[in-house]
């Protein structure tokens, strides 16, 4: 302490990891644009047992076998990919950050920056056939109800996710765009809805085709406030009942973010220039508007003649 090098471990060693994740998903976690997803990871990781371990004993060799444990999968969990295992490390990394900076809890090194990252995975590039489009979308219409008003099976009782995921295929919009969207925000005359806070921090006009604007007047109502959210729900309930709808039919590997390569592709077919395809889809580089271009072989080879 005469030295002036004495550091205060007592934060450190009396707070554990779930402490710091807990702390983090109610000051931080909020005010991110992602925050209600990151509040979800960050529920999962904290049942883990690197939850469990003390600040101060949080070491690179505790974090490097919880990588390999995370990608070889456990009797608790399935394996995971390498771009998982990544958002988790950088989530834990961040919140020892802001830990280390603004709580006092002392950490020296930050054990993340200490070792490996795992690989990651290969860009997706699923595509929705004609037929898997038609049983999917026929699995999230309306679960049918008998006389007695009780739910029968084949369906879907979340009344957003049809229109919901017809207007993801329509306008490649992500599924955090699309649920922000209020009726203000809907111009049907115009055929566009105004996106104020897009996933790259810009606003942007989103054009409307024919089906996407059916599908919005469909669901307008007169006694609205424009205020209200256009599909009121969450984002874990649409990933819930999307993927129970694949399920019922028959419909493997396939992901609510696939439908924005999905329909990225399909305005590509009707958008020659790029401008106007990014400007359509919000991609600010040609590398990234790559990455969700995924032309099939045979319609090129119509084009081709």
């Amino acid at each position: 302490m005469d030295r002036g090098s004495f550091v205060d471990r007592r934060e450190a060693e009396r707070n554990t990891l779930g402490d710091l994740l807990l702390r983090y998903s109610r000051e931080v976690s909020p005010h991110k644009k992602g925050g209600e997803q990151e509040i979800l990871r960050i529920r999962k990781l904290s049942t883990d047992n690197i939850a469990q371990f003390k600040i101060a004993a949080l070491t690179g060799k505790v974090l490097a076998e919880y990588r390999d444990r995370r990608l070889a999968g456990d009797g608790r969990r399935k394996p995971v990919c390498g771009s998982t295992v990544n958002r988790e490390l950088t989530l834990i990394s961040h919140v020892l950050n802001v830990a280390s900076k603004e709580w006092d809890v002392h950490v020296a090194v930050n054990p993340v920056a200490t070792i490996r990252r795992p690989r990651e995975s290969r860009g997706r590039a699923r595509r929705l056939s004609p037929a898997e489009e038609a049983r999917l979308l026929a699995e999230l219409s309306a679960s049918p109800r008998n006389d007695l008003g009780h739910y029968e099976k084949g369906g879907s009782r979340n009344g957003s996710i049809l229109p919901l995921t017809i207007l993801a295929i329509e306008t490649a919009m992500r599924r955090g765009e699309l649920l922000s969207i209020r009726w203000s925000d809907v111009f049907l005359d115009d055929r566009f809805v105004r996106l104020h806070d897009s996933k790259n921090g810009e606003p942007r006009d989103v054009p409307l085709s024919t089906r996407a604007v059916t599908t919005l007047a469909a669901l307008a109502k007169e006694d609205r406030p424009s205020s209200e959210r256009v599909f009121p729900t969450s984002a874990d309930a649409v990933k819930k009942a999307f993927t129970r709808a694949c399920e019922r039919a028959d419909i493997e590997n396939l992901r609510f973010h696939d439908l924005r390569h999905e329909g990225t592709s399909r305005i590509a077919d009707r958008l020659d220039n790029v401008l106007e395809l990014s400007a359509v889809t919000g991609h600010k580089t040609l590398q990234m508007l790559r990455r969700y271009y995924h032309p099939r072989a045979k319609d090129l080879a119509l084009k081709l003649g």
